[in-house]
Parts: structure tokens; sequence; C-alpha cells
């Protein structure tokens, strides 16, 4: 199976200087784990997860004062959607994080979490190991 299997194709986007609370109101409305951060006035793509969020009102920060752009992972790995599930998998173990965008030609096409790629490996019956060298991080 490859990415284009478990993608989702529908991607949240959200704008830097978005609050806290915005993006956490987006991400539960649209019942996904993370947003795609496109700021227009810089190059690159940025990405805030439900983890970054949480991290954020551990530490006591206001979800009100808080703006998007002060907590973006922008040290990203992405993936092609002709990608193996696996690798995929492989890439989010080694890196440490659950979601991938999905670029193809220079485009955004869709973002893969680590429950689409569970998703489809329990639809489809398969199993595979964790590749050598791969833990947890």
């Amino acid at each position: 199976m490859q990415v284009s299997d478990g993608m989702s194709s529908v991607v949240l986007t959200i704008g830097p200087g978005h609050s806290w609370r915005d993006a956490a109101k987006a991400m539960t409305d649209r019942k996904v784990g993370a947003a795609v951060v496109m700021d227009p006035d810089q190059p690159g793509l940025g990405i805030i997860t439900e983890r970054d969020l949480l991290a954020s009102v551990a530490a006591g920060q206001s979800p009100d004062q808080e703006k998007v752009a002060d907590h973006l992972s922008s040290n990203l790995t992405f993936a092609a959607s002709d990608w193996s599930l696996e690798h995929a998998a492989e890439a989010m173990v080694r890196g440490g994080f659950r979601h991938l965008i999905v670029m193809d030609g220079g485009e955004v096409t869709g973002v893969l979490s680590m429950r689409d790629i569970v998703r489809c490996w329990t639809a489809d019956g398969a199993s595979c190991d964790v590749p050598e060298g791969a833990s947890a991080a």
C-alpha cells in the first residue's frame, strides 16, 4: 500500500497569526490531529499538532494569547504519495512524529497520520516488522 491509499487529501490549513484557540477549534471541528501552516509572506510550510497544543497548555501558556507562528514545526520531513506505508511509518518512527505532509510536484496533496497507517494496515490485514534501527523517540 502507498501513502496515497491512506492520506487525507482534504488538508486543514491555518495562518501563522491565528491563536492557539483558533487552531484547536479548527482541528476539533475537522476531527484532525494536525494543521498545515501556510504563511503567504514566508517560503515553506509548517505544521502544528495536538502534541504542540498540549505542551503549550501544560507550560501555562494562554490559548488566546499564543500564536500559531510561535509553535509550528518548520524542519519537516515530507512524504510523496507513491511512498510505501512502511517507508512513511519508518520516517515517522525515526523522526519521532506522527504526521507527514504529502507533497507532489511542489504542491501539498495530503496529510498522512500514524492513525491513517494503522487504519490501512488493519483494514488490509497487513502486518510488517519495524525496520531494524528504528526506535520510538
